[in-house]
Parts: C-alpha cells; structure tokens; sequence
C-alpha cells in the first residue's frame, strides 16, 4: 500500500461544459497534493442524485458504499441485476445512449468539434512542433473531437498520425485513420467518450481518370454519436485556376459514389437521397483542398493585400470562385461556410509569408476550406473559423474551424465501437510526449549547472 499522500483529484463542477471539454494545462499540473477532506463523494441532480435518495432502504448503507479512491456514484446491486443496455428506446430507463446518460455527459447537449484541413505538399519534413495547430495559444479548453484532413500528405502516414496524438495527449484516442493515397482523414476523440461511439465506418473515392493516381479524390469517415449521425469528408479537387467545370464534377462524382453508411442505420431516412451521400447524415463536414481560385490577377490581388483589410476580405471574396459558385447552386448545395476573415491560404514560398515568386506567379487564393452542413436548422454553430499563419512548411496555411454542435439522445439498437481504439499509437503518441518532456527538464538542468559554473 502507498505510504504517501494521495494524487489530487478534480472534483471541480461548476461549468456545465467541464465535462466536455478540457483546459490546455502543462503536463502533471493536477497532481498536487489536497486534503482527505475534500473527496467527499459529489453528485448531480439527476438519475444518479435521485438513486442516492432511495438508498435508504438498501441493505448497505449509503456510506459503506462509498469510496475514498472515487468520485463514481454507487449503483446497488438490484440494479445491475435489472438494468438492460439494449431495450433499443430513446426514453428508456438506463439506456447507455438515452437521455439521461445525454444530458449527465452534456448538460447542454452539445459538443465541442475542432476540425483542420491541410495540404501538406507531400513535404517529408513535419514541423517541429503542432501545439499552434491543435492547441492554439488563444483556446482555453480543448474540443471533444478532432478531425484533421490532409491533402498531399507527408511520406510517413504513421509518423504523422503519431505526431498527432502525440500532440493532443493522454487525454484523447484515435477513433479512425483513413488514407487514399497521400489524402489522410484522422479522427481523435476524447478518450472518456469513445463508449457514445457507434462502429466507425470510411471509404474512399478518387476523382482521377486513372484510378492508381491517387492524389485527387476524397475520404469519408461515418459515426453515430448518442443519437446524432456524422460524416466527415476530406478532398482535393482538380487544381488549376480555369478548372472550374472539373472541379464541380469532382463533387458530383464524390457525392454519388461515397457509400455510406454501410450497416450504421439512419437516423432520419426520411430526408436521405441515394444519389447524394451528404443527405444521410444528421452533420456533415466537408473540408480539404477545393482548388477554387480568385478569379482576378496576381496584380490585383497583390493591390489588395497590400491595403489595411483588418479582417474585412470582401473585397477579395467578390472574386472567389466557390463562393460564387455556391450561390449559383453548382455545388455543395445545402452547405455554409463561416465568414472568412483571415488572408489566402495559397500559394506561398515555403518558410514565409511571401506569396508565391517563382516564374508562375500563381495569384493568392483561398483553396483551403471548411464546409458544414445540418439536416437541423441551428444544430452548428460557428465558434472559430482562421488559418494557422505559424506553420509555414508548406505553400498551404492550415486552416481550422471549430464548432459547437448539437447531440439528440439515441437508441441502443446501433452496432456500438465497444471503445475500441488504436491502442499502440496511443502508446507510442504519449512514449514520445514523456521522453519529449523529461528532455527538456533536462536541458533546463544543464542550463541551469552551466550558469552556475560560469558564475563560480
């Protein structure tokens, strides 16, 4: 048995949305030291409040069941004798997906989605650090779920899938991780939610005329949430500034030919379209990127920037080509997309911020996008939507939005994940942050003996 104090534990809940999202500390910031008093046994005021009230009768008391190591509720015995997961009902009593789990895990029945897209161009090298990509300095709490799409990516899948959960921590498990040639789709989700997870489903399209050259084409990763069905879509669409046409057949031709969901049931196949995968889910996120362009030339362009916009792009957007597109119904029908605010994402010379000056001249433009869509009118709602202005190892700027966005209690009749997980890139993602750790209290140390040396 431990002879020392116990390790702190956060018993802190007074934000209805701390149980949804997590604030951005430094490693091992909660294990100071708190008093034995404090771990008095805390509970909120619905099923499980309630079921402490009518233990009185129980054979044990109420006190014998609690533990000094936990801030769990009991459960009594005769309810784990009765209680059923599977009575497949939105009102039923206990249901692992019902309303009542709901709303003891969401108070406000929304949840927090941070989502990036990314065209890498195929670059070897990774950045040092993706703190600024996943953790910006500016968010005081982390996101339940993150979805990181990238275009033309690095060599080393794995390594960037490593990277990745090396950065987000022992907090969160890769839920999926998809690939079609160098298009990469993860999903990392809190590791404390993964049982509200049905089995994931993906599948992969390819725009190309030759099916083998896969770097056009687009990734689809499909869950249910509680009650509540997601899609998450990352693409590349044909390049060039005169492709319009091409692209609008890139979205046509993935729409159609994504198959899913493939045993997930529809929440609402009412509103579903066999033609158009993104009418059979509740949410739906479309990111990657789009290639659209500006349909204006580099001088121009150039005139512009060179004004104080603030963070006013208007007079940029007049010239986009999705946008207009968009309006005139061509494409991504039903989406929207938040006011965009921040410079062109492309197209840069690597490791600055100067727009391209190679011979080609190629003139800035916003590629790069974030598109959602709701089969429930106020369901998403728009938290952030920027690019990632300090990770410049690409000709693309990173762009990320986050979002809040509702759940609906489900039934428990949707084949369940079972918290399943990849389990070795957990391990090896959160090997890497510790010895990353450990060497930098190492190298303060050496600092720190040779400025005493120096003064000596």
């Amino acid at each position: 048995m431990p002879t020392g104090p116990l390790p702190a534990m956060e018993l802190n809940m007074a934000s209805p949305a701390l149980r949804t999202a997590n604030r951005i500390d430094q490693d091992c910031m909660d294990y100071g030291v708190i008093p034995k008093s404090v771990f008095g046994r805390q509970h909120s005021n619905l099923t499980d409040g309630r079921l402490l009230d009518s233990m009185v009768s129980d054979t044990c008391s109420t006190n014998s069941m609690k533990s000094t190591l936990s801030v769990l509720n009991p459960i009594r015995s005769k309810d784990v004798r009765n209680r059923s997961f599977l009575e497949g009902s939105l009102l039923g009593h206990g249901a692992l997906l019902g309303a009542e789990e709901l709303d003891r895990c969401f108070p406000e029945r929304s949840i927090g989605i941070y989502i990036v897209t990314w065209n890498m161009q195929g670059k070897k090298e990774l950045p040092h650090n993706l703190d600024d990509l996943l953790l910006p300095p500016d968010a005081d709490f982390a996101q339940d779920i993150y979805i990181i799409g990238v275009q033309e990516g690095c060599p080393d899948r794995r390594e960037w899938e490593i990277r990745l959960q090396e950065t987000l921590g022992p907090y969160y498990v890769m839920l999926d991780g998809v690939a079609h040639g160098v298009l990469y789709l993860s999903v990392f989700i809190r590791r404390d939610l993964i049982w509200f997870c049905s089995e994931v489903e993906h599948t992969t399209v390819t725009t190309r005329i030759v099916s083998q050259i896969k770097t056009k084409g687009a990734v689809g990763i499909g869950f249910t949430f509680f009650g509540t069905s997601f899609i998450f879509i990352t693409s590349h669409f044909t390049s060039g500034k005169t492709k319009v046409y091409e692209r609008i057949l890139d979205y046509n031709k993935i729409i159609e030919a994504l198959t899913l969901p493939k045993i997930l049931p529809d929440t609402n196949p009412y509103r579903s379209n066999s033609s158009d995968v993104t009418t059979r889910f509740d949410e739906v996120f479309w990111f990657g990127d789009f290639n659209f362009r500006l349909n204006m030339d580099r001088i121009g362009v150039d005139q512009i920037l060179k004004q104080d916009l603030s963070s006013d792009m208007s007079r940029l957007l007049q010239y986009d080509q999705l946008s207009k597109e968009m309006k005139d119904g061509s494409v991504f029908q039903g989406f929207k997309e938040a006011p965009i605010q921040f410079p062109p994402t492309y197209k840069f010379d690597v490791g600055c911020d100067i727009y391209d000056t190679t011979t080609k001249q190629r003139t800035p433009s916003y590629t790069d996008r974030v598109l959602y869509k709701s089969r429930h009118k106020g369901d998403i709602k728009v938290v952030k939507y920027t690019c990632c202005s300090t990770i410049k190892s690409s000709d693309h700027r990173p762009v990320l939005g986050v979002f809040q966005v509702k759940v609906r209690p489900g039934r428990d009749n949707i084949p369940l994940g079972a918290g399943q997980f990849d389990r070795e890139l957990y391990l090896e993602g959160i090997r890497r942050r510790i010895t990353r750790e450990l060497q930098r209290k190492q190298a303060l140390k050496n600092q720190k003996n040779s400025t005493v040396c120096a003064i000596s």
